[in-house]
């Protein structure tokens, strides 16, 4: 296996010479299920060798004992381009310009799935679709998920499994049984808890701020209770026709809801210039007691307020309800990024379907564990008596070894050994996350395209960003918020509107 260093651009490494891409390390327990006996297509008799774009989210280039793994359990030769996070799309965009994309190519995000829609549309990668019931592990992909990842309503791209339906409330269970209250359900009793940690001053010295948010309209808490007001996930069909969540009532209650807490001081009042960091450094100093976002991290944030509170106790709940009293939660797609196949590298049909067969051993049982917890024989990980996987505690050999590799594991859940988490809370935030799934809100639009989107959409979002931001803060009422949609739409937001419902209808006839 050889190895040598490519420098492709500047602050761009490309090693030659290891496996696959993606992102993301999120801790997830899911039910197991074995792969299909039924056979795919025959293996060929030579190892299938094909190139692989990865994003590289660690310091240095990985070790090359998963990527032999890969390669037995595949009966493959995979080089691998490693290219540093910080300038994936860059180089992403350079390779496709240039015609150099490798026979798979991973996006970096959604966002950037964005931006590649016309490109995909105008046939510069091949359609997967109709291939993926020859194999029995891509044949039981999500259909829920492959179809947010369509285009044009076809299938073109493989998907990183992701746990849809993390957020939540993450709170001071100590602070709750203080004020002598029941975990909230309703916008109300969040309203609720939140005076009276403010009343009770928990913190001391007047320096109680009850909810600790941030500057992220959607990862920080807005998204979660906006679906409590009945919004929509980014759109939502309003009489038969796809209007934007800004554009519904539920929106605009939910920025009254903000307005109150700003006023009341029961939210910190920088929130909108408030970095993630600064956020939870709120509830590490014991000023706050609640944070509405992704539970998974409690147990970081459990450990590090015991540091200066040992009386802490964080929990976690997403029993949630919206106003006909239905349980709701903020959903995403239901995938961390996309895996694509450019014409311009796969030559033939046989070539595309023997790399499909590589893929689809990804989620063998075997395979997924490994790039997920990599080897047990190299103290990656080690087994407990029920069975579950118990992650290495050497983070210095994991960030060597495995890590970079969850950028090109396709599964998350699919066929993976439940892991033993380190603690109850965690458990239970992969446990209500996995549950929140059956009942989330969904965006619509996820699978439909917009050429106008894709252009103007990043910056006409800011317009609306900072008109709901400018609308808490009190500095513009409901007529200037409405002024700010009207420019919206006179500035692209129309044509993005009939853009959408025209793809919307074109494709539910």
């Amino acid at each position: 296996m050889k190895k040598n260093w490519v420098w492709a651009a500047p602050l761009t490494v490309v090693l030659a010479g290891s496996v696959l891409a993606g992102c993301g390390n999120e801790e997830n327990e899911g039910a197991v299920k074995e792969p299909s006996s039924s056979a795919g297509p025959a293996a060929p008799a030579a190892p299938v060798k094909f190139t692989i774009m990865a994003n590289l989210q660690t310091t240095e280039v990985p070790s090359d004992k998963l990527e032999k793994f890969i390669e037995e359990k595949t009966n493959s030769q995979i080089e691998i381009q490693w290219v540093p996070d910080g300038s994936y799309d860059e180089k992403f965009q350079a390779a496709f310009s240039t015609g150099t994309l490798p026979q798979a190519a991973f996006i970096k995000n959604a966002a950037s799935f964005v931006l590649m829609r016309s490109a995909i549309k105008n046939g510069q990668f091949w359609e997967i679709g109709p291939y993926l019931k020859d194999y029995p592990n891509l044949s039981k992909l999500d259909p829920k998920v492959l179809e947010n990842t369509k285009v044009n309503g076809k299938i073109y791209s493989l998907y990183q499994e992701r746990q849809p339906a993390r957020a939540g409330l993450v709170y001071r269970k100590d602070w709750l049984d203080k004020v002598g209250m029941k975990v909230p359900t309703t916008t109300d009793e969040i309203y609720q808890m939140l005076k009276k940690f403010k009343e009770a001053d928990l913190a001391g010295g007047g320096r109680t701020i009850p909810l600790t948010d941030r500057n992220d309209l959607v990862y920080g808490s807005f998204k979660t209770i906006a679906t409590m007001f009945g919004t929509p996930n980014n759109w939502g069909l309003v009489n038969g026709k796809l209007t934007p969540d800004f554009m519904t009532k539920g929106y605009m209650d939910t920025m009254k809801f903000y307005k109150k807490l700003h006023e009341e001081g029961l939210i910190n009042k920088d929130f909108p210039v408030t970095s993630k960091t600064d956020q939870e450094n709120l509830l590490f100093t014991g000023r706050s007691g609640l944070l509405v976002g992704t539970m998974s991290g409690t147990k970081t944030l459990q450990d590090k307020t015991v540091t200066n509170f040992p009386e802490a106790v964080y929990d976690v709940a997403n029993d949630l309800k919206g106003p006909d009293g239905k349980p709701v939660a903020w959903g995403s797609s239901g995938y961390g990024t996309i895996l694509l196949f450019p014409k311009s590298a796969v030559k033939s049909e046989a070539e595309l379907k023997a790399i499909l067969g590589v893929f689809d051993k990804f989620y063998d049982k075997e395979l997924a564990d490994t790039l997920k917890y990599g080897l047990k024989d190299q103290n990656h990980h080690t087994v407990n008596a029920d069975n579950k996987i118990v992650p290495g505690t050497d983070t210095k050999l994991i960030d060597k070894d495995v890590r970079p590799y969850l950028s090109i594991a396709l599964a998350e859940t699919t066929n993976v050994t439940p892991q033993k988490f380190p603690s109850e809370v965690q458990d239970k935030a992969n446990r209500l996350s996995n549950e929140a799934a059956k009942f989330m809100i969904t965006d619509p639009t996820a699978s439909l395209d917009s050429p106008t989107y894709a252009e103007l959409g990043a910056r006409l979002q800011d317009l609306i960003k900072d008109a709901t931001y400018q609308f808490i803060l009190g500095k513009i009422d409901e007529n200037g918020f409405k002024a700010a949609t009207d420019k919206w739409l006179k500035d692209g937001g129309q044509k993005i509107v009939d853009e959408y419902n025209q793809e919307y209808t074109r494709l539910s006839k």
